[in-house]
């Protein structure tokens, strides 16, 4: 059976032939956005009797669906992809393909549209909807198939989260002529762009914010060619005055300030209830330093939409940036928070043979995929429950850490407990309620009670309680175990990594929320016989389990570090596994130490292990801070890992903006000269071209010295 494979390209072999194409059916009705990358399914056989068929597939996107030849030629291209091992003594059957079926789900009218190919033979193309029912392909129905496609092409091309077997990405728009298509196509299914829904973040797709808005400055910012954008949102703010938002952004891209001022203005009177049209006009001026202007911008953009994360989100930011940090904890604590809704997929089918070829000579310079002690890390390292927020959880949580980055753990807590009812305040008053109950006989049964009452009902209450995160479970850190270190000698440094933390760290009480029967442990505090809620907030319970996440990183860094100032002073190498280093730099990164950070992610090149994470993080480091030589060094891994997992792509991808960052400071020239100078083998010298080819071709800025 290995004659039956392809040469180059991943796939999933069938335990039942056509099983793929019928989950697929069976999930249509799942897919609540974009829908999932485009699945191509072949029968391969070798026309010999009492020799069964084979089905394979593969997922793909990139692939022009403009018609129904242009995804039967996909198919075709398949025909010579196959092994070819007849030889002199070769005995085995030849395989060739003998029908295959594309799939690429239109987000936008919510049905699938299916091209079988017979090989050879004809072409049958029909519309399959979210019933399973067959319809006829209309020129509507390929028009939004063609730009459906294209978004996922642009929008899933380096999403780290989003990861499928057998998965190939590749380019989805190769010249001018495409790019102007693909505006065509944008222009015309503009106002419909609210049907193919929006980021998790965003509860309410809009014209301007949704998958189709993001798409279109996704592709034009990553490569700063903010014209083509602007063109296409000039002519739709004719139609809808909304767009001045994305047109106004646009012209900030081009540094065309004043014109972007002059429509902004303009803009207010139509639509003076547009949140985004706000937030373009707060992030231009917090980009002047004029934050006061700014935070009047944001407090009105809630008060257009109070129902968005982005708006709190926004106005919290601008509270950070003034200094105002009880201001800004209290609209943390109001931001909704929403379930989060990861990208659409297609069901997970047990295959009876995965194939995924190697992409020789390109992966010989990473290392072999094996398991290695590189591999293991520390289980207090891997039980952070940061790294598994997502949504509004995770952008929350970036907020608080910056907000701990700004004052520092000590001075964050005092803020907390100055704005939240605290749980031992809440029993403290609870309890005196009930001793004035029973000794007062004359104290009115509701009088502290109110008080309680009223402080639930000032307390800005979040519609997010049904999907909150759920209280993360505390591990132990015990993150100084060394792999060939005996038993005995961790178990005695435990104790003192658990000192050190706690002579640094207060750990967070817990703050009274709409939950307060349950427990926590009361603390001998001095009795306020005075105190009232009348100036304290209710805490969101996911605000509060958020604090003890925070807590967790940073007692987990806080440890890191006065382990490494301690081997430091002792002259001792400090030794960690790669994926420990490499957890480490990702928990530097969150809490804003990036030279830390940076230095861990350093340290995971040291060994031999497959990961693509460290080069991809340091290659964003390098090129924010304009290093050629060391972002040419770490692009060309990042390269190698992409098409190791058959991400054949140019742009959008990661490489490629950074490049695109890289070409106004240095020059395409100096980019290309570089690169020869580091005499690459051939075919990785190849890909690398293709990003410099781009650049030229669409005339990236910096393209042209």
């Amino acid at each position: 059976m290995a004659d039956a494979t392809f040469k180059d390209i991943p796939e999933l072999f069938e335990v039942d032939l056509g099983e793929s194409i019928t989950a697929r059916t069976e999930s249509l009705s799942t897919f609540r956005e974009l829908g999932p990358p485009d699945l191509c399914h072949v029968v391969k056989s070798t026309g010999k009797a009492g020799q069964r068929d084979l089905g394979s597939y593969h997922f793909v996107s990139g692939v022009d669906a403009s018609s129904s030849a242009s995804l039967a030629a996909y198919i075709n291209s398949l025909t010579y992809a196959i092994e070819d091992t007849s030889g002199w003594l070769s005995k085995g059957p030849t395989w060739k393909l003998r029908n295959g079926c594309y799939c690429c789900f239109n987000s936008f009218s919510r049905v699938d549209i299916r091209v079988d190919v017979k090989i050879p033979g004809g072409v049958h193309t029909y519309v399959v909807d979210l019933r399973g029912e067959r319809h006829e392909a209309t020129p509507e129905i390929w028009q939004e198939t063609y730009l459906s496609a294209l978004l996922r092409a642009i929008l899933y091309s380096d999403d780290p989260t989003y990861y499928l077997d057998a998965y190939r990405k590749l380019d989805p728009i190769t010249t001018p002529e495409g790019e102007l298509r693909f505006l065509q196509a944008a222009e015309q299914l503009f106002l419909k762009g609210w049907q193919v829904g929006s980021d998790p973040e965003i509860q309410v797709a809009t014209v301007v914010s949704n998958h189709l808005t993001a798409g279109i400055l996704k592709y034009f910012g990553d490569s700063n060619r903010w014209q083509q954008a602007a063109n296409l949102f000039e002519k739709l703010t004719a139609k809808e005055p909304e767009v001045a938002s994305l047109l106004a952004r646009s012209y900030i891209g081009m540094n065309e300030e004043v014109k972007a001022v002059q429509i902004m203005s303009a803009a207010m009177k139509a639509t003076p209830q547009s949140y985004t049209l706000l937030h373009v006009q707060c992030d231009f001026l917090r980009s002047k330093g004029k934050l006061e202007w700014a935070l009047q911008l944001a407090k009105q953009a809630v008060n257009c939409a109070p129902s968005e994360f982005v708006t709190w989100e926004k106005l919290t930011e601008l509270y950070i940036d003034l200094g105002q940090y009880e201001s800004a904890l209290l609209t943390l604590n109001s931001c909704p928070m929403f379930t989060y809704n990861g990208r659409d997929a297609h069901r997970p089918l047990t295959p009876a043979r995965v194939h995924l070829p190697s992409k020789r000579p390109i992966t010989d310079i990473l290392p072999e995929r094996q398991k290695t002690e590189d591999d293991e890390a520390d289980p207090a390292l891997q039980r952070l429950p940061s790294p598994g927020l997502r949504g509004t959880w995770a952008r929350a949580y970036a907020l608080l850490c910056r907000l701990v980055s700004r004052i520092g753990w000590d001075e964050l807590l005092k803020t907390r407990s100055s704005v939240f009812v605290m749980e031992e305040e809440y029993r403290m008053q609870k309890a005196q309620a009930e001793h004035a109950h029973v000794n007062g006989g004359d104290a009115p049964e509701g009088s502290n009670r109110g008080a309680d009452d009223d402080a639930s009902t000032r307390g800005v209450v979040s519609q997010s309680q049904k999907g909150s995160v759920a209280a993360p479970a505390i591990p132990t850190i015990r993150i100084s175990t060394e792999s060939d270190r005996a038993r005995e000698e961790e178990e005695s440094e435990e104790g003192k990594e658990e000192d050190v933390a706690s002579d640094v760290l207060e750990k967070p009480m817990q703050a009274a929320g709409d939950d307060q029967e349950g427990g926590g442990a009361q603390s001998g505090a001095t009795q306020q016989s005075d105190f009232s809620f009348s100036n304290k907030r209710l805490c969101e319970r996911w605000l509060d389990n958020l604090f003890m996440v925070l807590y967790e990183d940073l007692r987990v860094w806080t440890i890191f570090r006065a382990e490494v100032a301690h081997f430091k002073t002792q002259h001792v190498a400090y030794r960690k596994t790669a994926l420990e280093w490499e957890i480490l730099g990702d928990l530097g990164l969150r809490l804003h130490h990036k030279e830390e950070a940076k230095e861990a992610y350093q340290r995971c090149l040291e060994s031999q292990r497959f990961s693509y994470k460290p080069w991809s993080k340091l290659l964003d480091m390098y090129a924010d801070e304009g290093d050629l030589q060391r972002s040419l060094q770490m692009a060309i891994r990042v390269a190698a890992y992409q098409y190791a997992e058959y991400a054949e792509m140019t742009y959008p991808t990661q490489v490629a903006r950074c490049f695109f960052k890289l070409y106004p400071i240095h020059g395409h020239a100096k980019l290309a000269y570089t690169m020869l100078s580091m005499g690459l083998p051939e075919p990785i010298q190849k890909i690398m071209d293709s990003y410099l080819n781009y650049g030229r071709v669409f005339k990236v800025e910096g393209y042209d010295f």
